[in-house]
């Protein structure tokens, strides 16, 4: 939002994030066992590969803050694929400290009122400092998100490539479970998934940051986009 603004939690596929959050105590595991991986293994191109967060301001003083960008082209992990998709399962990784806030290049490809190009270098780097420190994602004791399928299904749309994934994500200590909605395309040597959804804090157990009484604050819902491209093994 503002130079107190911090990233509150990325996923990606979806953060996940959000200004100065402050997060809750740790959640139990996740009831659901992590899907066996079996198939053909395709390892994630980081540099073709890319995460966008989006971060909306919120209350009656939103007008002294900025809607923020959060990015990066820095997945790593493996995509597993069997002739089922219903079957396929992932690891992936994203180190928080790769993380980017309000790239004036992602800014400007949103060719969008909500995200201005008028984010100051000194703003942008004390969001990102404040995201990475420990009351908000904590990069020196949980270096990396984790993002494992705890399964996928078919959607119930019936259309060719679109599935549901129940995803675990480990994020600062916490695990939660969440359902991203995919589209794939699996080629000879590629598989290439995308997706775009909507995500709130609250689901990965954070707080969305308020102040002055709710008049400047985070809106809890955040939106997802990915597309992960993966080529296949040697």
């Amino acid at each position: 939002m503002n130079a107190r603004g911090v990233l509150g939690a990325i996923v990606l596929m979806a953060g996940l994030t959000g200004c100065v959050t402050h997060p809750t105590a740790p959640a139990p595991a996740s009831a659901a066992a992590p899907s066996p991986h079996v198939g053909q293994a395709f390892a994630v191109v980081p540099s073709e590969s890319l995460l966008v967060v989006l971060v909306y301001r919120s209350g009656p003083l939103a007008a002294f803050g900025h809607n923020h960008i959060v990015a990066c082209r820095c997945i790593t992990g493996t995509i597993y694929v069997p002739g089922d998709p219903a079957r396929a399962s992932f690891d992936l990784r994203i180190p928080v400290e790769q993380l980017t806030v309000d790239d004036p290049a992602m800014r400007a490809a949103e060719h969008s009122e909500d995200f201005p190009a008028d984010v100051s270098p000194s703003a942008q780097q004390a969001v990102r400092h404040n995201m990475l420190t420990a009351p908000v994602l904590d990069a020196a004791q949980y270096p990396d998100i984790a993002l494992r399928a705890e399964g996928v299904r078919h959607s119930s749309d019936g259309k060719p490539g679109d599935v549901i994934a129940q995803v675990l994500v480990q994020l600062r200590g916490q695990r939660r479970s969440i359902t991203v909605p995919v589209h794939y395309d699996i080629r000879s040597n590629e598989v290439v998934a995308t997706g775009e959804f909507p995500l709130e804090q609250t689901g990965l157990g954070l707080t969305p940051f308020t102040t002055l009484g709710g008049a400047l604050s985070v809106r809890n819902g955040l939106t997802v986009r990915f597309r992960l491209l993966a080529k296949r093994g040697g």
